[in-house]
């Protein structure tokens, strides 16, 4: 079994994680015991989640570890569920994902969500020759996803794509498995799109998935719809636009059909957030607002509210206050959107806030 620190492009082939506790805990005792061999060296911030925003962590990594020699930060790409579980047993300094945390996880854990980024979940899709790019709604992407519509030229998906030549071949989908924060923002805006998917599978980082094939982390997903004619999946915006992945525009509440991009997802934040920026732990799925991106999130840091160690605490504060100011330049120049000035100013206190 190999074992990484850090992350690897969207595309790259990297290697798989197990999670069997031992091998989790053998990576953290690497990590977190590096200050002990090394003492005279540093510290090494270790943290654990989510595969959604990968390519950020990767470039984040790579950019903070040059600034000083004796703080430096890995990240261990196991799933947010995951991470959460060992941010909330004591491995590790922090976790993220984009699943917000449970009033029993906060209290348990002694755990906060700070909102790290915005992004967007986007409807990706393999169909070669066709002229034109889909348009999805909500209720169709969950008749698909609950196996109810079954082919590309379905009456359901030539309803809202009249001008299209739409091939009468299987779609075929593709899911993420258990403890997934992408599963949690896509669940969410189906459940809020469907009555009949609220019911049955509802907003879960694990949903019961009653169609389709698995596909582990955000960039298996992309790969596996890229290479697989007729597929249809979901995966953050940013891994389709740089793996050059078709997605779809998707019906807001405002009546309009949107795509992903940086300013229709900050516009889903603010139609939230609007006036008074605080509320950290909000859903941006089905925000209003004419341009709002409707399958947007935030993707959290989650985050202890006390530390007994003070040195790792002021090397924890000293990444947090980098992720806030140069960690935002940098993810706007990656593609994402930076969290708007005015929440960002919240955050950055709240963070401060933290001992």
């Amino acid at each position: 079994m190999q074992i990484r620190a850090g992350f690897a492009p969207p595309g790259l082939r990297s290697c798989r994680f197990d999670r069997n506790v031992s091998w989790l805990s053998f990576v953290f005792v690497i990590f977190l015991g590096l200050p002990v061999c090394v003492a005279q060296q540093g510290i090494v911030l270790v943290g654990s989640g989510s595969s959604v925003p990968a390519p950020l962590y990767a470039k984040w990594a790579e950019q903070y570890n040059r600034r000083n020699p004796k703080i430096q930060m890995r990240y261990l790409a196991l799933g947010t569920s995951e991470g959460i579980k060992e941010i909330s047993h004591g491995s590790g300094d922090f976790a993220a994902g984009e699943a917000a945390l449970s009033a029993k996880e906060r209290a348990d854990g002694g755990l906060i969500e700070i909102p790290a980024l915005l992004i967007g979940i986007v409807p990706i899709y393999n169909l070669p020759g066709l002229q034109g790019e889909l348009r999805f709604s909500g209720a169709l992407l969950a008749e698909i996803f609950l196996g109810h519509v079954k082919t590309w030229n379905a009456p359901a998906i030539a309803k809202l794509n009249p001008n299209l030549l739409l091939p009468d071949v299987p779609i075929k989908v593709v899911y993420r498995p258990a403890g997934k924060g992408s599963n949690y923002v896509f669940s969410d805006f189906l459940s809020k799109s469907s009555s009949q998917f609220r019911t049955e599978i509802g907003r879960s980082p694990s949903p019961a998935w009653p169609v389709g094939t698995p596909a582990e982390r955000s960039s298996d997903m992309a790969d596996k719809v890229k290479n697989e004619p007729g597929s249809l999946g979901y995966v953050e915006a940013q891994y389709a636009v740089k793996m050059h992945i078709p997605y779809g525009s998707v019906l807001n509440p405002a009546g309009h059909y949107v795509k992903a991009s940086e300013k229709t997802i900050s516009a889903a934040c603010r139609g939230v957030e609007e006036p008074d920026w605080d509320r950290f732990s909000a859903s941006l799925t089905n925000a209003p607002g004419a341009e709002s991106f409707p399958i947007a999130s935030f993707t959290w840091l989650y985050l202890r509210t006390s530390s007994a160690d003070p040195a790792r605490a002021a090397a924890l504060s000293d990444l947090l206050n980098w992720v806030f100011s140069d960690g935002q330049r940098i993810a706007s120049e990656e593609g994402y959107s930076e969290l708007p000035p005015p929440l960002l100013k919240n955050v950055k206190n709240k963070v401060s806030s933290l001992h």
